[in-house]
């Protein structure tokens, strides 16, 4: 909730914003914004940060997403008491059948679109800068941005976000250590916007070429072929995002949520009033859109809460934090702003990573049946790849919850 004790919830303050310098109020190009935070985060179980699309990701038509929020819960109708955290899945609607909607010029490849043409489901006012996420093989990836739409879940006008995989080049750029992690996300089939066309949306045509092979039959040979297949991937990179260990989200319904299903959901508070969404993105960063900051943000009346589910009431899990700066995009056409923590968030309790590699044992005291006595856990070290210091190391992901329940076993 928005308000009262929130036991897992954690707020600083920020000590920058970064907006892109080329966000346009007018078209809602260019709508993202980075926040860096002043003090570090602890990851466990409540707070973790999201995946991130990469450039090279494809969203299709029919894809279904997740978008949560503590925003509006219709046009005009605010969320009522306690404010808790809000989910709705939508499907993904191609930027053809978008165009359609709001009008050729309207959206852009910056843009990605998701609802329900029929209506009824959307974000809406209060979820700008809030994460629409998708699974894919167990890791939770951010395609999209809460930036606007036509009024809220109407016929016809999907709500539409900023497209994150734009701007992994801007992004990296922002956060020079500790960067997030990108994660490719691939649609599979065919995308069927490829087909939509209304007045100035024409169909994407399709080329199809032949070729002719001449075969000649020789007396055979001692020949070796090697055949080099070039990836851009030559081996898996551990991720250290996108996992939440409490979200069992299989098929989607607009509902409110519980403690720990959106680990990376960040509150955005000015003044100590929630006005926008966020991601946690990194060790000290807050991924958010431009349209919540004015032209000249002051990094010091900003607030970012990680681990809030209720904007009333108790938050167990709860971390407040301030924004050290605040910077706008200089991509043309984008609603992106990105936060910065003064400090690194500190894996504590979970650690969350997927390739295997050597076992080891985890030492630690844990209270069990009311006793600290010194648990043991075996694990499986991993490749932190590009997204921890060389000072860290990184394990498989297991909770406390786990250890206890191996040591009572």
């Amino acid at each position: 909730s928005l308000q009262g004790s929130n036991p897992n919830s954690v707020s600083q303050t920020v000590t920058t914003v970064i907006v892109h310098p080329n966000y346009n109020s007018n078209t809602n190009d260019n709508d993202i914004a980075l926040l860096q935070l002043s003090s570090p985060v602890t990851f466990n179980n409540y707070i973790t940060p999201v995946c991130l699309a990469s450039t090279n990701s494809t969203f299709y038509s029919g894809v279904n997403t997740w978008v949560t929020g503590w925003g509006n819960i219709g046009s005009g109708v605010s969320l009522p008491a306690p404010q808790t955290l809000q989910e709705v899945q939508v499907p993904i609607v191609g930027n053809r059948q978008c165009k359609c909607s709001y009008g050729a010029g309207s959206i852009t490849d910056n843009m990605v679109c998701a609802g329900l043409l029929a209506g009824g489901k959307d974000s809406c006012q209060g979820d700008s800068g809030g994460p629409l996420v998708i699974k894919q093989n167990n890791l939770w990836i951010q395609g999209g941005v809460v930036s606007f739409g036509q009024g809220c879940a109407e016929p016809n006008y999907p709500g539409v976000y900023t497209r994150v995989s734009q701007y992994q080049t801007w992004i990296n750029t922002q956060i020079t250590s500790n960067q997030p992690g990108f994660i490719a996300f691939t649609s599979t089939g065919t995308d069927s916007d490829l087909n939509v066309s209304c007045p100035g949306v024409t169909p994407t045509t399709t080329t199809t070429t032949t070729t002719t092979t001449t075969i000649t039959t020789t007396t055979p040979t001692t020949t070796t072929t090697t055949t080099t297949i070039v990836s851009t991937t030559t081996k898996p990179t551990a991720a250290v995002c996108g996992y939440a260990p409490l979200n069992s989200r299989l098929v989607g319904v607009s509902s409110v949520t519980n403690n720990g299903q959106w680990p990376w959901m960040a509150s955005l508070q000015k003044n100590g009033k929630h006005v926008c969404g966020g991601t946690l993105v990194s060790l000290n960063a807050v991924l958010s859109n431009a349209e919540c900051f004015s032209s000249s943000p002051v990094a010091s009346e900003w607030t970012v809460v990680l681990g809030r589910l209720k904007q009333n009431g108790s938050n167990p899990f709860e971390v407040s934090l301030n924004v050290t700066n605040i910077t706008l995009s200089n991509q043309t056409g984008s609603n992106v702003a990105n936060f910065s923590c003064g400090n690194n968030m500190l894996e504590i309790q979970t650690f969350p990573l997927m390739s295997k590699a050597p076992q080891f044992s985890i030492y630690f005291f844990s209270t069990l049946l009311d006793e600290q006595l010194l648990q043991e856990f075996q694990t499986s070290v991993l490749d932190c790849g590009t997204s921890s210091t060389s000072n860290s190391i990184c394990t498989e992901i297991f909770t406390l919850e786990q250890v206890n329940d191996e040591a009572l076993n």
